[in-house]
């Protein structure tokens, strides 16, 4: 039983770079799922299913009846909620590896990594915020203001940093392996290939590709906002009303939006084009190609929508594929900065830095090992 019990905990207070890996996975994971089924609540009208907050309603803790919301939209919105659990355990438990790996780092004289554990403690702190938030746009009857707020914090800051964290851990993780290949440890020393710099005119056209995206997820939060799909509660005589929106012209917003979603598609177009070219490295191209193609059916899907009237299935499709995309977009301009500053033999102090023990200069020298860095 101590021995399961243990492994069961190895991989939180005694944690491995796969390890870290795998939190880092399971952040990204798990935020995507909450920002796309908050979407459903929004989309289900369920937004006020639980008209209190941290309670479901003033008379009940769980999801209740309640005046003029169904029991479904009650436990839409509750359904939410409880999902917050599982998220913070997730977020405080990959910060827990996280800085634990860093302090077993240290303790054997290595200089550990402090972004990776400022990184992991966004997640809980990020988590917390965002049900603040929540509580307060439920508060104020889906005020579509904080609505936006609410979904920009968890794409922007939250799903951010989880990708940018996993990032981090796989270049880690593969600059473990290249040296322990070089100290013949590896499994498969083989596999250990050189990375590959890509141009830096076309890492800028990454990042203003990830820029543009960011600009038009805030921009979808507008739309959203101004058109029918805001949500709904009871008014003081018991009648359906619609709740407080946005007070544009969903034509005009919507014409914006899409004219972002060309602007972003073109870049997508030139920075595939030119990675291909380029010779960049294989993964770079094919996350490329990922990002265009999500892109197209994306702006299908928006037009779509669109010409039949905002379909609220249709729209929680358009949701979730943004955030795929942001993770592939996320992903795509992170590749692009992997081997933009390797080159030369790495130091003692580099070696140490990823785990392995520094070697002792000897007559016999192994062959220099560029690492992939982000």
């Amino acid at each position: 039983m101590e021995r399961v019990l243990s492994r069961l905990t190895a991989p939180v207070f005694r944690p491995t770079v796969r390890a870290l890996h795998g939190w880092a996975l399971a952040a990204m994971i798990s935020n995507a799922l909450v920002i796309a089924t908050g979407a459903a609540v929004r989309l289900s009208s369920s937004g006020l299913g639980c008209p209190d907050w941290p309670t479901c309603t003033k008379s009940s803790a769980v999801a209740a009846d309640s005046s003029g919301q169904s029991l479904l939209n009650s436990w839409i919105e509750f359904g939410n909620r409880l999902l917050n659990f599982p998220l913070v355990a997730i977020a405080g438990l990959t910060f827990i590896a996280f800085y634990l790996w860093h302090r077993q780092q240290q303790a054997a004289g290595r200089p550990g990594r402090k972004d990776l554990v400022w990184l992991s403690a966004v997640l809980p702190l990020g988590v917390v915020a965002q049900a603040v938030i929540g509580g307060i746009v439920v508060l104020t009857k889906l005020n579509p203001a904080l609505v936006s707020v609410h979904f920009l914090l968890s794409t922007a800051i939250i799903l951010t940093s989880a990708v940018v964290l996993h990032a981090r851990t796989v270049a880690l993780e593969n600059a473990t392996h290249a040296q322990a290949a070089v100290n013949g440890t590896a499994a498969n020393p083989t596999a250990v290939g050189e990375a590959v710099a890509v141009r830096i005119d076309l890492r800028v056209l990454a990042g203003l590709l990830t820029a543009i995206t960011a600009l038009m997820l805030a921009a979808g939060t507008i739309v959203t906002g101004t058109g029918p799909l805001a949500g709904t509660e009871i008014d003081s005589h018991g009648h359906l009303e619609t709740v407080p929106r946005f007070h544009f012209s969903l034509e005009s917003v919507t014409q914006l939006h899409a004219d972002i979603g060309w602007f972003i598609g073109a870049l997508a177009v030139a920075l595939v084009v030119g990675l291909r070219y380029s010779g960049a490295p294989p993964r770079t191209v094919r996350l490329g190609w990922t990002v265009l193609v999500g892109l197209g059916l994306q702006g299908i899907i928006g037009y779509v929508q669109y010409f039949n009237h905002l379909p609220a299935g249709l729209v929680w499709v358009h949701v979730a594929l943004s955030v795929l995309i942001w993770i592939f977009v996320l992903q795509l301009y992170l590749s692009t900065t992997v081997g933009a500053d390797v080159g030369s033999t790495p130091s003692a102090a580099d070696e140490a830095a990823v785990g392995e023990p520094a070697i002792a200069p000897s007559v016999t020298t192994s062959p220099p090992v560029k690492t992939p860095t982000l």
